[in-house]
């Protein structure tokens, strides 16, 4: 009998993400990874090296076993690997919050770890409706957000991700119906009094005010909407949001889950607008990508608010809350990027990223380019044809996971000027060939 390769395996077993089981994408399987490096088996017995351009989704910032990440794990494994933290508590997880509350914008003083970004996303919708139910406002249910975001694959988060044009339109009928206004005119660097800015902003003021009485928060990706398109628009768009929200009694939520930690430039993105939130949801990047980690933060008066109400608790509690293996990892992968000039970094990945995909742009599939950052981004003027440009960039040494219409790059932070310069020259060339 023919024995059957690691692919097949998986093929007749495993489900992955955003495929299909009976027609599913080609695997590569991974046999190691060191630096920004992934070892893929070559299916003749070997391996070939390939640059991980994804940061395996947006979270290995600093690299394949990093030697400072291995040995936090290493060192609290030998303590204890997880307890519950209902009625428990533990040093990581204190050290974490309070790490946690030093870096981010002042108001935030309370921390709510969960297991996925998308999780903490169901905490802060919850927080903001227990919020207003303990003010007496128990008719405010609903969430004010603006087409084209993406906040995560459960129940709730689907709610706020564009109805029509995201991933869980299927789900339309079934998910709660949020208020939705328009997609922000895109560009970074737009003027507050650009006619297109201004209409959105008579556009968002209009729709929250008539909503006013429904609306128990906004939620938001603030400057660069992931997955939704990698879609940057202007600061003043999130300084309007937050006057609205002071003007209505809303509560402020920010979804830095993809942003935070340095992603786009500064070490969370409500800087670029001078603004803080009334609660924040980081994940991906806390933990350097070694463990599935995400934290909720809010405002003291958020916090007494949920806790003197109905209730009187946030009703929510994962079984490995504050998992301290995850905690600890966490602690060291912000420890690491701060003991560094990672904004020194993130710049010059950002004008590497620019220049190497500059001739991208000349391409006729080439719809637009842009660059945020560490974040890079081809969007073509057709869906991706994704087995294609996969292989393609793969044979030129890089990795790469493009969807819809965008082949785009997340490197890691300690990516060289080299490996930056592969990944600009690979997407180019595989857009050129297979776009």
């Amino acid at each position: 009998m023919t024995q059957l390769s690691w692919q097949q395996r998986d093929a007749e077993l495993l489900w992955h993400p955003y495929s299909s089981l009976t027609a599913p994408d080609p695997m590569r399987l991974v046999r190691g990874a060191s630096g920004v490096r992934l070892e893929l088996d070559d299916g003749a017995g070997g391996t070939v090296e390939a640059i991980d351009a994804m940061s395996s989704w947006w979270c290995m910032i600093h690299g394949y076993r990093n030697p400072v990440l291995d040995a936090a794990v290493k060192n609290q494994v030998d303590d204890f690997s997880h307890v519950m933290f209902g009625g428990l508590t533990h040093e990581p997880a204190i050290r974490l919050a309070e790490r946690l509350v030093e870096i981010t914008p002042a108001p935030l003083r309370h921390v709510f770890f969960a297991d996925s970004g998308s999780v903490s996303i169901e905490v802060a919708i919850k927080i903001a409706l227990q919020y207003q139910v303990a003010r007496g406002n128990s008719g405010r249910n609903r969430m004010l957000t603006v087409r084209g975001g993406y906040h995560g694959d459960t129940f709730a988060p689907m709610s706020v991700c564009d109805p029509v044009n995201g991933m869980h339109s299927l789900f339309t009928g079934t998910l709660k119906e949020q208020v939705f206004g328009p997609r922000p005119p895109a560009g970074l660097d737009r003027a507050e009094d650009d006619p297109e800015l201004q209409a959105w902003i008579a556009g968002i003021t209009e729709l929250a005010e008539k909503h006013a009485d429904e609306i128990a928060g906004i939620i938001i990706e603030p400057v660069l909407q992931g997955t939704g398109g990698m879609y940057p628009y202007s600061p003043v768009c999130l300084r309007v949001l937050r006057e609205l929200a002071d003007r209505h009694g809303f509560l402020l939520i920010l979804d830095e889950i993809a942003t935070g930690f340095g992603r786009i430039g500064t070490l969370f993105a409500s800087e670029y607008a001078g603004i803080d939130p009334d609660i924040l949801c980081v994940g991906k990047a806390i933990t350097g990508g070694y463990l599935t980690l995400a934290a909720m933060l809010c405002t003291t008066e958020v916090a007494h608010t949920v806790s003197n109400g109905p209730g009187g608790a946030l009703m929510h509690g994962p079984t490995f809350m504050a998992n301290p293996l995850a905690c600890t990892v966490a602690l060291a992968s912000i420890e690491l990027l701060l003991s560094q000039d990672w904004a020194a970094r993130v710049a010059s990945i950002s004008a590497g990223l620019s220049a190497g995909l500059a001739r991208a742009a000349e391409l006729p599939v080439v719809k637009d380019v842009r660059v945020i950052g560490a974040v890079g981004v081809v969007q073509l003027d057709r869906p991706v044809d994704v087995p294609k440009v996969t292989a393609a960039a793969l044979r030129r040494g890089v990795w790469v996971r493009p969807f819809r219409d965008l082949v785009y790059t997340m490197p890691p932070y300690i990516s060289t000027d080299d490996d930056i310069a592969t990944i600009g020259t690979a997407i180019t060339a595989a857009v050129e060939e297979a776009g």
